[in-house]
């Protein structure tokens, strides 16, 4: 946790160059982060309570954000409360059984919105904010990864759906797997687009490299679409679920996973080696590996039509 710690000044000196850059030519305002040794404890998993259900619907569009993306169908918003927290939904009511998709570290569905767009042509497709991120409830100290975990299979339970796909990109994965293992009535299958973090590379220094490496092929709307989320989330937040995501023994997990699981990998993903997705995939007792062309890390943001046919044949497959 040291090692957060000391990454902290040099991680604020580097976002607020990107705040400068993306405020002159995107028009996104981003504060300043705090900083401190507390933004790495993490508390235990928490009791969660049963509360009555509140559900928002507000319509609101998705803006064009990557290639094979067809903007301007209306997604409703549907918030449900679990324990003490309010955990945002976004939402495209398709025909096809349901599928929820989990974000990445730091960041919000923001970054899926698109394939919720998508997607929610064929299945009920959704995208949830965790705790602390997005248009969810803020807890007073960052979630751990079980915690998570419980509260995506609460949420799930909250929304009435029955056994649905969970789809986790980078973080998310691994939030997805807990689901899996934690609460195996919870998901049909699973997707892991992505999937993080190679043993390889659990160290903030190399996590940071890997991620640096390969934003070049990311979508440009990317960066300052992170940056945002990380502004609104607080620092605190974003090096926690970091630190999350590299203690996390997700090998040790894969092979409990008892649903059928597709793994997704970018062949230009620089975060998620090939050797990486192939050992997740063989981990998995019924896992299945597609490699996408000339797509990076997130490709469920650079090209979410690809993703979604891909999902979709899968869960056709599966029969979910």
């Amino acid at each position: 946790m040291g090692a957060f710690a000391g990454l902290l000044e040099t991680l604020e000196q580097r976002l607020d160059r990107l705040v400068v850059l993306f405020e002159q030519h995107d028009g996104v305002h981003v504060s300043s982060f705090r900083r401190g040794r507390e933004a790495c404890r993490l508390p235990r998993p928490p009791v969660l309570k049963r509360r009555p259900v509140v559900v928002q619907l507000i319509g609101h569009r998705v803006e064009g954000a990557a290639s094979g993306e067809e903007a301007g169908v209306s997604l409703q918003r549907q918030d449900h409360v679990v324990g003490d927290l309010t955990v945002a939904g976004h939402r495209r009511r398709g025909p096809g059984p349901p599928v929820v998709c989990v974000h990445g570290a730091g960041v919000s569905s923001r970054e899926l919105l698109p394939l919720v767009e998508v997607l929610g042509e064929r299945h009920d497709t959704w995208a949830i904010d965790l705790p602390g991120f997005g248009a969810s409830g803020k807890p007073d100290r960052p979630l751990t990864l079980p915690a998570l975990a419980d509260v995506v299979a609460a949420w799930v339970e909250e929304a009435g759906l029955e056994r649905p796909c969970l789809l986790g990109v980078s973080f998310g994965c691994q939030v997805v797997v807990d689901v899996a293992v934690r609460h195996p009535e919870a998901a049909a299958a699973l997707v892991l687009a992505g999937p993080t973090v190679d043993p390889r590379g659990r160290s903030p220094w190399r996590l940071a490299g890997q991620w640096l490496r390969n934003a070049p092929g990311e979508s440009p709307r990317m960066m300052p679409l992170n940056v945002a989320d990380y502004r609104d989330a607080g620092l605190r937040m974003v090096l926690a679920a970091f630190g999350e995501s590299i203690r996390d023994r997700v090998e040790d997990k894969l092979p409990l996973v008892t649903v059928p699981a597709l793994v997704i990998r970018g062949a230009r993903d620089r975060m998620v080696p090939q050797a990486w997705a192939e050992e997740v995939t063989r981990l998995l007792p019924y896992g299945r590996l597609a490699v996408m062309d000339g797509l990076p890390h997130m490709t469920p943001y650079r090209h979410p039509r690809r993703v979604a046919g891909t999902v979709a044949a899968f869960l056709s497959e599966v029969a979910v």
